[in-house]
């Protein structure tokens, strides 16, 4: 059976995998992520390929990369979480390992895993979203993963919903991201801790009594306890995420939107919100077909499944 390398770049990590055709991962590796120095990040990938390499037989590997990558599935235009600008990423790796590499977009691997193997397998239009940091967003249009006419379609989380809004790493202000994402979870729970509200007493005391410390899964836990703060935190940014969703579906009307990443953890506490200010937000609500909105399934690998199976299909 053919067996592929995915890796998935990320900011703080770098993960990869040997994927059979099926979508099973057979062999894992990992390394910290050198965010902040382009050459760092390249031998980082190209150990991780070889350390697997040297353990399988495999024909090719697949890089999903956390920014813009152009229509050759080569270059990454810019990313803005991580030190690469206009980087030959696929001519950079493959002149150090000894095999086909395919780049593409981290969110567009993971939407890709999703929709072949997961939650999205039973339809032939998806968006995926992966809220974390950030929030990234992948498209499958009758059956095909959409790049756009320069790679670089499926930047959901850069629409603009608040003009002026809160300053995003892509340069421009009021991104959707700023608002549906980890970051801006953490963001609202910590100026939320440090107003001094009584009510920000459980997720203090998880921070160790510093707002600072507080962190996206102490907000989960706090809500999973049934903490009324943590809750409205998570509301809130269901709200904005529902929101933004129905915009999407106004333009692509797809079947499904499956939610992943680190807080999407949060199951009911986020999906049901969201789900509410979709059916809110909608055009035409009351006289349309809904999509459905689900959380993935393959979790922290999809990304590594779809960028091996990307590799695969090359």
């Amino acid at each position: 059976m053919t067996r592929t390398i995915g890796v998935d770049v990320g900011g703080t990590k770098i993960a990869a995998g040997v994927v059979e055709a099926d979508g099973t991962i057979v062999d894992e590796a990992r390394r910290d992520s050198p965010a902040t120095s382009q050459p760092a990040i390249v031998e980082a990938i190209v150990d991780i390929i070889d350390e697997l390499g040297k353990r399988n037989e495999v024909e090719a590997a697949g890089v999903g990369a956390a920014g813009f990558i152009d229509a050759a599935r080569s270059t990454v235009l810019f990313a803005p979480n991580l030190a690469w600008r206009d980087a030959p990423l696929k001519r950079d790796v493959e002149a150090k390992v000894s095999m086909p590499v395919v780049v593409e977009n981290d969110a567009n691997a993971a939407a890709w895993g999703e929709f072949t193997f997961g939650a999205g397998a039973d339809v032939a239009d998806m968006i995926f979203l992966t809220i974390g940091t950030g929030l990234g967003g992948g498209l499958v249009l009758d059956d095909e993963l959409y790049r756009g006419a320069y790679g670089i379609g499926g930047e959901v989380g850069h629409l603009r919903v608040v003009p002026d809004g809160h300053l995003c790493g892509c340069g421009n202000k009021g991104c959707w991201e700023q608002y549906a994402s980890g970051s801006a979870l953490v963001r609202e729970a910590r100026e939320f801790a440090r107003s001094g509200s009584p009510q920000a007493s459980r997720l203090l005391e998880l921070a160790g009594g510093r707002y600072q410390d507080i962190d996206g899964p102490m907000v989960t836990k706090a809500a999973s306890e049934g903490d009324g703060a943590a809750i409205e935190l998570l509301d809130d940014l269901g709200r904005w995420l529902g929101e933004g969703i129905a915009t999407l579906a106004a333009v692509l009307d797809p079947a499904v939107v499956v939610i992943g990443g680190g807080v999407s953890a949060a199951g009911d506490l986020l999906i049901e919100p969201a789900r509410r200010a979709f059916a809110r937000n909608l055009t035409g609500r009351g006289h349309r077909p809904q999509l459905e909105m689900r959380l993935a399934t393959l979790g922290t690998e999809a990304g590594i499944i779809g960028a091996a199976d990307l590799a695969r299909r090359r």
